[in-house]
């Protein structure tokens, strides 16, 4: 091993010398990025990564064998938590064994209470590639998130101002590779002298090619970075599909494959809502969870490839119909013509409606939960609002930073609200405590949030807590200000598709004689799917099942005479 202080560390653990030969073999593939380090026993291990965080130095991957001696694999694990909150944990197994009761029961107690990543199953031949996928996976996820080295974008904006966050929350979204650095840091001052803007107020972005900008407008922003912010060939297409969230991914990815001209019209981030979610435990095909972010930029690359066309940082304003066609308006004055339309807007979180915790959204209060914010919030205490699964994954990210993370939910329970295997893993995090029937009434700070007022909900009782930041996820709203008069919504606003609507020629009826198509608004060849739609179920797997089905509705629709 070189002693290069300045290199990430992964340290592995076995006491059976057969397996940790095996170990330290397919290891030294990695020596030339990292510092491994391989140890006999539980103990030791424990004393290597207590000593490695005397030292500050930055461990991105631990694995430890299950059955040793004194200390189990997960146990280790989860005091290697409380040191290394961002290490990469997997739990090793024989080959073979992983499905003996024993060893599935620690597997999976240890996955449902967040105490590892994932199980690795031990390399037993040379160059084991099934071994080293889940370690090169390891490196990827801590990479995207813990890494210092060079990245194609460095951000310097001063700390805790609303136009900071913006821009730092619109690159971890849209899955940008970047490094941030505040204005008044060591750091962000070199960056900044070396520029030439010394005695900037504003954010600062420097670019891999040496450019800079110098308070950026979000479409600034992503235009630099290859991003497609106008259209250069306006057309008619088959179908225009508004949102870029998992609905309208799934929409752009089966619509290019099928065949249609297909644009994606996207104003914020690609993965719309979901994006913000750090990781995702229940969609298909993920075992080991995927944050939204990732979801959300592998199903953009998917579409891409396929041929779909994107306008991001455009919101669209206005929908007509023409006899042929429908038209979109987006907020530059451009009008987008499609034979179809998918509404896949998804929606927004409502707001918590305290003037004195808005006045500092960007500054210590966010809505939704953003990675990059999240680990500004080291050795502080983070609130949580909301009972939901975002709120849930929210918490367990902040876990891995925070001192103390507080949940606060007006109601008795979390059961009605959040999926069970985020209930578990928040009863087993040491550092996470639920709330009940409790609100957010008031709060403040001088140029940052610092502190709270909680009200109990039954007995008015009021009491004021520090706060390092407030993370807000409490419901939500649909996007559809913007549509006309005659599509129609239920009674909260959302979209009503199909045999939800009436037959009839006033505002927000069916007007045709055929019946409408399952996801088909009350404006013929105007679809929504995913949260938009009225009754729909809000999960990232619906929204991608709506998405893929009404493909095969529009095709038809198209191909009707």
């Amino acid at each position: 091993m070189t002693d290069t202080t300045d290199r990430a560390v992964l340290v592995a653990v076995d006491d059976e010398p057969g397996p940790r030969a095996h170990l330290r073999r397919e290891l030294g593939r990695y020596e030339r990025d990292y510092d491994v380090v391989i140890e006999e026993s539980a103990e030791a291990a424990t004393a290597r990564l207590d000593a490695l965080a005397e030292a500050g130095r930055s461990v991105a991957v631990v694995l430890a064998d299950q059955w040793m001696p004194g200390l189990t694999g997960a146990e280790l694990l989860t005091r290697c938590r409380e040191h290394h909150p961002r290490a990469k944990r997997g739990l090793l197994v024989d080959f073979g064994a992983w499905g003996d009761p024993p060893t599935a029961t620690a597997i999976r107690h240890a996955m449902a209470v967040g105490d590892i990543d994932y199980y690795v199953l031990k390399p037993w031949r040379e160059h084991d590639e099934l071994f080293h996928r889940t370690i090169s996976e390891f490196f990827y996820e801590w990479s995207r998130q813990e890494s210092r080295e060079t990245r194609e974008i460095v951000l310097v904006a001063p700390h805790d101002t609303p136009r900071g966050y913006e821009l730092r929350n619109l690159l971890v979204r849209n899955g940008l590779p970047h490094v941030y650095a505040a204005s008044d840091s060591a750091e962000g001052v070199e960056l900044l002298r070396e520029t030439g803007h010394a005695d900037a107020t504003v954010p600062v972005v420097i670019l891999h090619d040496g450019r800079v900008l110098v308070d950026p407008t979000n479409t600034e922003m992503a235009a630099a970075y290859g991003v497609v912010t106008t259209l250069t060939e306006p057309r008619c297409y088959d179908v225009v599909i508004v949102g870029a969230g998992p609905g309208g991914l799934a929409s752009a990815v089966y619509s290019a494959a099928e065949g249609l001209d297909a644009l994606v019209v996207e104003g914020e981030a690609i993965g719309g809502q979901a994006g913000t979610s750090s990781r995702i435990r229940n969609y298909l095909g993920f075992s080991r969870g995927i944050s939204g972010a990732e979801l959300a930029q592998r199903a953009y690359q998917q579409a891409w490839v396929f041929g779909a066309n994107f306008l991001l940082m455009h919101r669209v304003e206005d929908l007509r119909t023409e006899p042929d066609h429908h038209v979109l308006t987006v907020d530059d004055g451009t009008e987008i013509a499609g034979r179809t339309v998918v509404l896949a807007t998804g929606v927004e979180y409502a707001r918590l409606g305290v003037p004195e915790v808005e006045a500092l959204v960007g500054a210590g209060v966010y809505y939704g939960s953003s990675v990059g914010e999240a680990q500004a919030c080291a050795g502080s205490h983070a609130f949580v609002v909301g009972g939901g699964n975002s709120a849930g994954q929210a918490a367990l990210y902040l876990a891995k930073h925070a001192a103390r993370v507080s949940i606060l939910v007006r109601s008795d329970s979390l059961a009605a609200s959040m999926s069970v295997y985020l209930r578990d893993e928040i009863a087993a995090a040491t550092n996470i405590d639920v709330h009940y029937r409790t609100e957010v009434v008031g709060g403040g700070g001088k140029g940052r949030l610092d502190h709270l007022v909680l009200r109990d909900v039954d007995s008015g009782a009021e009491r004021t807590l520090a706060a390092g930041a407030l993370f807000i996820l409490i419901g939500a709203r649909p996007r559809v200000d913007w549509l006309p008069d005659t599509i129609c919504r239920d009674e909260a606003g959302y979209l009503r598709v199909g045999a939800e609507l009436e037959p009839g020629t006033g505002p927000g009826q069916w007007p045709l004689d055929r019946a409408p198509f399952a996801y088909e608004t009350s404006l013929p060849g105007v679809f929504a799917v995913g949260d938009v739609r009225s009754r729909s179920v809000k999960r990232v797997a619906n929204a991608v099942g709506e998405g893929s089905v009404v493909i095969q509705q529009i095709g038809t629709y198209l191909s009707a005479p």
